[in-house]
C-alpha cells in the first residue's frame, strides 16, 4: 500500500477547495449591477405616462366621434403642431 500517492492526492483536494473557497468569499463581496437600455427607460416612461392619465372621459369622445363622423370636425394644423411639440419638450426635462 502506497501511503505517499494518498498524500499527494489530499494535497490536490485541499488546494482546489481552498481556490473553491476564495471564489466563493469573492462572490460574496461582489457587486451585482444592472443596466437598463435607453429602450426600456422609455419604455418605463411611457409606462407611468399611462398609468398616470386620467381616464377616458365618454362623453368627450362621442362628442368628438360625432363632429368627425358628420364632417363638422376641423383641427388648426399649426396650433396641433405647436402643443404637440411643447408636450414632448416637457417630457424631456
Amino acid at each position: 500500500m502506497r501511503i505517499d500517492a494518498y498524500n499527494q492526492i489530499a494535497q490536490v483536494y485541499k488546494t482546489t477547495s481552498a481556490a473553491k473557497l476564495q471564489k466563493t468569499e469573492n462572490a460574496r463581496h461582489g457587486r451585482d449591477e444592472v443596466q437598463i437600455s435607453s429602450f426600456g427607460r422609455d419604455y418605463q416612461i411611457a409606462k407611468q405616462a399611462v398609468t398616470e392619465a386620467a381616464d377616458i372621459r365618454e362623453d368627450k369622445v362621442a362628442e368628438l366621434k360625432a363632429k368627425v363622423n358628420s364632417g363638422n370636425y376641423s383641427v388648426d394644423t399649426a396650433d396641433f403642431a405647436e402643443k404637440l411639440l411643447e408636450k414632448y419638450n416637457t417630457s424631456l426635462m
